[in-house]
């Protein structure tokens, strides 16, 4: 039996997958442009990659930003920062990154929050715990730039975000030829036939675009898209995900 997650209107794992647009400005002028260009396109929901703006240190001046951004934008907002160790673009100690998130958690701004799977243990735990408390969606995350794990693998550390109280288990990694993007279908298709559970599955670069588009026939509930500018390696333009992902719905 396949699980549901709602977040505002959506719901995720039923249906088409979910399109994402990430914000990755450097500054509140920029990514409030970000908004009004994706305001006229159509998706389900936006990340703010917070790793990319210039003023992430000073958490008032975060809290700022998402005022800012909610007075413009009202689809549901998921906010990431990506560590340097899996992507990100700005250093942050695992202190700092754990006040970081509870911070936009407590703000009463964000709609979903991205954790980490590979940080300290009882603070994601903790993470966790308050997310759900103040009624915020975990997206529970893992992404290799280098390599794609095999099946067996990349299936334990979903089911080790799930155990962790993951809403939505997220994981990205790197092909280096055809047979890592089947191995990454393989391991989402068993997910969703044996636990059913919402997981977000996506191979990057130019060999694993087309895990971004067939999400909803072997189970990942979202894919990343672009209005602009990209964040990790692969991304399609928001409207030619939409246009495939109808294309390829499944009656």
């Amino acid at each position: 039996m396949m699980k549901t997650i709602q977040c505002k209107n959506l719901i995720f794992n039923s249906g088409l997958p979910k399109i994402c647009i990430p914000l990755t400005g450097k500054n509140i002028t920029s990514i409030l442009d970000e908004i009004n260009d994706l305001n006229q396109v159509d998706h389900d929901l936006a990340e703010l990659r917070i790793d990319f703006y210039e003023d992430v240190d000073d958490f008032s001046k975060v809290v700022d930003l998402l005022k800012k951004i909610r007075e413009i934008y009202f689809k549901p907002l998921l906010f990431t920062f990506r560590t340097k160790k899996e992507g990100g673009v700005h250093d942050m100690s695992e202190e700092n990154y754990f006040e970081l998130i509870h911070m936009a958690t407590d703000s009463g701004l964000i709609d979903m929050v991205d954790i980490e799977l590979f940080s300290h243990e009882e603070s994601l735990r903790k993470a966790v715990a308050f997310a759900h408390e103040k009624h915020i969606k975990v997206v529970m995350s893992n992404h290799d730039f280098h390599k794609t794990p095999d099946k067996d693998e990349i299936i334990k550390r979903l089911l080790k975000m799930q155990e962790n109280g993951a809403d939505i288990s997220k994981i990205a990694v790197m092909p280096t030829c055809d047979d890592d993007v089947l191995e990454l279908l393989s391991a989402t298709m068993e997910v969703k036939n044996k636990y059913g559970f919402p997981c977000i599955t996506m191979s990057m670069g130019r060999l694993g675009a087309i895990t971004r588009l067939s999400g909803e026939l072997f189970g990942s509930c979202m894919t990343f898209a672009v209005v602009k500018n990209t964040s990790a390696p692969g991304q399609i333009s928001a409207a030619k995900v939409k246009e495939v992902l109808d294309l390829l719905h499944l009656e």
